[in-house]
């Protein structure tokens, strides 16, 4: 069995926090090419972050690939809803 469109929209959601991370270290540490440059341990939580959003986008895009073949939905209309609950709390489409 697949996943549920509730797991694709909580997939979505940790994908984003963790862009937001790793915006918010870009916003901290500043260019890494400025005078100085980041430390050691900046360089390394940020990759941390990056791969971690990384991982989580890809895996949730493989997700709604598999949800979509699996229910016989377009993909564009699946991401189009789990961006619409993820943003604004839309209602789910229904299950095939």
């Amino acid at each position: 069995m697949g996943r549920t469109f509730d797991e694709l929209v909580a997939l979505q959601r940790a994908a984003e926090q963790a862009q937001n991370r790793v915006e918010e270290l870009r916003d901290q540490y500043g260019s890494p090419t400025a005078d100085g440059g980041w430390s050691g341990p900046q360089t390394e939580t940020y990759e941390t972050a990056w791969r971690a959003w990384r991982d989580l986008a890809r895996d949730a895009r493989a997700a709604v690939s598999e949800y979509a073949a699996a229910t016989r939905v377009p993909q564009y209309e699946v991401e189009e809803k789990v961006r619409q609950k993820v943003r604004h709390g839309e209602p789910e489409i229904p299950e095939a």
